[in-house]
Parts: structure tokens; C-alpha cells; sequence
């Protein structure tokens, strides 16, 4: 008979939870402030949509490293630690924009923005999972969640800060916000992931083996479908509020749909994790990517803001489970002394695409005067992931059937 670890499936793993999705949300901050402010950074700066875009995707990519050093922190020492470090250097990058008047001091605050950010996205995911073996997928996709839960709240308080006090006031106030809120939040996750049992490590082993591919090579797909599915997915999250504002839609038009946006897309993340408890995460995976695909499809014929609302609320409703199930896909093929590390690479390879797909959308733009070159190219990014998402699954059921 197996014994229990302490802890698991516990009112306290519940009660973590609920703490890791609020620091999430406060996190998530350094992710969606600069969506908004993009187009009054931009005009204050002087420069380019390309030129603008490049911030956001340092941004992105220091979400990015962040993740996989954050996350390695994680295996060894836990998340609190690293959390409050994190805290600190998210205050002072919104500190160091403020002030900064070049495009290559803004780029570098978004860096270390970003970096310190990632503490609060996939680490946190991953120390979940731990907590968690019956509703590990509904666990996990809550924990994922903190991030839209950011994306649905802050925009219209950005955009409304920004019109108050301006941008450089409202980046001074998320410093100040994010050291009063985030420090206390972390020191209630002092203890530690319950030990995994040895047979756990071994049916992991075996699971990765029957599947045909080493650890790296699993690692090396997964990297890439993140990427893939996020160049699609950052065209709407990135520039839905410059997009609104050059149909003349207005700036606030395009915070209210990235609001709407993320908020469906936590809907989404709650149900596919419920999916991926029933299915798999490769299942969930090719369900996300397919639909998300079609959403991509509604922007390249909506053209009034009735239309641009309704396919905002598509794309969140199709597309948010897919990051998660990149977190279950790694619990079912990893060890779980690997999570933070495993997902925080896997999960943060989503955010190098959109930083990438954040800068090809303003550099299409600027070369084509219009997004729909932009839309284009995340529809064929898109099917990319949903063919190694497919790949995955037919291996699985291939390994199924044998």
C-alpha cells in the first residue's frame, strides 16, 4: 500500500496554490505593462514600431533566461529564495525605466524586468505540481493562470494610470507595488515540495523510453513547440492595443480587448487542465494549437470593433490552454526532481516566442504599413506547433496501441 506523503492533495496544497497564483499576478505585471504602454513609450521615445517592439521582446527574452536560471534555483534551494531576489530586481527595472530616455536603456530595464518576472510564472507552475498527484493538471493550470489573471486586470489600470500620470509615474508605482506585496506573499512558501517516491522516477524512465526519444530530444521538441505556438500567439497579446489604436479605435478600445483576451483565456487554462486530467497533455496540446489556429483565422477578417472584440474573446478561450499542457507534458516523461528546471525551459521557450513574434509583428508592420502580414505569419508558426503536437500524440498512441 502506498503512503501518503504529507501534504499532497491537502487543504494546504490548496492554500499554496492560492498564494502562487497572487504572486503570479503581481509578476505578471512586468509581462503585460508594456503591451499597454507601447504606443506613448514609442511617441516619448521617438523611435520606430520595430524600434518599440525590440523593447518588448527583451522583455520577453529576459523572461526567458530568467526561467531556465530561475528554475534550476528552484531544483536546489526552493522558491522562496529566489522569489524575493526576483522581487528586487523587478523594482528596480521599473525603476530604471522611469527614467531612462534612450531605447537602449528601456531595452535593458525590460531585461532585468522580465528576469526577475520569470520567478513568478513557470517556477511557480512546476512547484505546484508537486502538490498535487489526483487534480495535478487542474493544479497546474490554475498556477498558469496567474499570468492572464495579470493579463486581465492590469491593462485597464496601466491605461488608466498612463492617462492620469503618464507612463514614467505609473512604471515608479508597479516598483513600489511590487516590493509591498510580492516579499510578504513569498515567505508564506517556506516549506518544501513533499520527497517523490522512487518508483515515480522510474515510470517516468520508462514512459520517455516507450515514447522513442532521449530526455534531450524530448526537451529539444518541447523548446520548439513553445516557441512556435507563441510567435502565433503573440501577434493579438502584443499589438491588439497599437492595432486598435491605428484603425482609430483608441488606445483604450485595445486594453479592453487584451483584458477580454486574457480573462477568457483563464477560462480556457481552468478547462484544459480539467482536459488534461482526463486526456493527456499531448491531447490538450493539439486541441489548444488547432483552435488556436482558427482564432488567428477570425482576426484576418475582423475589421470593425464589434469583430475585434469578438475574436479577442476567441483567441483567449482557444489558446490558453497550451502553455500548461507543456507543464503536464514534462511531469508525465520527466523525474520530478527535474520540474522546475524541465518546465521552467520548456515554459519560458514560449516566451522567447513572443519576443520574437512581439518583433516580427512590429517588423512586419513597418514594412507593410499593415498587420496582415503579421496574422499571416503567426498562422504558419501555428501550424508548425500543431504538427509536432500531433507527431507527440500519435507516438503516444502508437505506444498505446503496442
Amino acid at each position: 500500500m502506498m503512503i501518503r506523503r504529507d501534504g499532497v492533495d491537502s487543504a494546504y496544497a490548496w492554500q499554496r496554490l492560492a498564494i502562487s497564483v497572487t504572486l503570479s499576478t503581481m509578476g505578471g505585471l512586468g509581462m503585460w505593462a508594456l503591451s499597454v504602454a507601447l504606443p506613448v513609450v514609442q511617441t516619448d521615445l521617438g523611435i520606430s514600431r520595430a524600434d518599440i517592439s525590440f523593447g518588448y521582446s527583451a522583455n520577453m527574452v529576459g523572461f526567458f533566461l530568467g526561467g531556465v536560471v530561475i528554475g534550476r534555483l528552484v531544483d536546489r534551494h526552493g522558491v522562496v529564495f529566489a522569489t524575493i531576489v526576483s522581487t528586487f530586481g523587478l523594482a528596480a527595472g521599473f525603476a530604471l525605466a522611469s527614467v531612462t530616455g534612450s531605447l537602449l536603456l528601456f531595452a535593458a530595464a525590460q531585461l532585468l524586468i522580465g528576469f526577475s518576472a520569470a520567478a513568478t510564472f513557470a517556477p511557480l507552475v512546476a512547484d505546484i505540481s508537486h502538490w498535487f498527484e489526483k487534480r495535478r493538471g487542474v493544479a497546474v493550470a490554475i498556477a498558469a493562470s496567474g499570468n492572464y489573471i495579470a493579463g486581465a486586470i492590469w491593462p485597464p489600470i496601466v491605461e488608466a494610470m498612463i492617462s492620469g500620470h503618464g507612463w514614467r509615474t505609473t512604471y515608479l508605482s508597479a516598483a513600489a507595488l511590487c516590493l509591498v506585496t510580492m516579499i510578504p506573499l513569498a515567505l508564506t512558501l517556506k516549506r518544501r515540495a513533499p520527497d517523490h517516491e522512487t518508483h515515480a522516477v522510474a515510470v517516468a524512465r520508462r514512459s520517455l523510453a516507450a515514447l522513442g526519444l532521449s530526455p534531450n530530444g524530448l526537451q529539444a521538441l518541447l523548446v520548439v513547440a513553445g516557441i512556435s505556438c507563441c510567435v502565433a500567439m503573440s501577434m493579438p497579446q502584443v499589438h491588439i492595443v497599437a492595432y486598435c489604436a491605428d484603425k482609430g479605435f483608441g488606445v483604450a478600445r485595445g486594453a479592453e480587448m487584451l483584458s477580454l483576451m486574457l480573462g477568457f483565456g483563464i477560462v480556457s487554462r481552468i478547462g484544459s487542465g480539467w482536459l488534461a486530467d482526463k486526456v493527456g497533455g499531448a491531447m490538450t496540446l493539439m486541441i489548444g494549437s488547432t483552435l488556436q489556429g482558427v482564432a488567428l483565422l477570425f482576426y484576418l477578417v475582423a475589421d470593425s470593433v464589434t469583430s475585434l472584440y469578438l475574436a479577442s474573446a476567441l483567441f483567449g478561450l482557444f489558446q490558453g490552454g497550451i502553455v500548461p499542457s507543456y507543464a503536464i507534458i514534462v511531469r508525465e516523461y520527466f523525474p520530478a526532481r527535474e520540474a522546475a528546471s524541465r518546465v521552467g525551459l520548456t515554459v519560458s521557450s514560449t516566451v522567447l516566442g513572443m519576443a520574437l513574434g512581439g518583433w516580427m509583428g512590429g517588423e512586419l508592420f513597418d514594412r507593410t504599413g499593415s498587420y496582415q502580414a503579421a496574422f499571416i505569419n503567426g498562422i504558419a508558426w501555428n501550424v508548425l506547433n500543431a504538427v509536432i503536437a500531433w507527431w507527440l500524440l500519435s507516438r503516444q498512441m502508437r505506444r498505446a496501441a503496442a
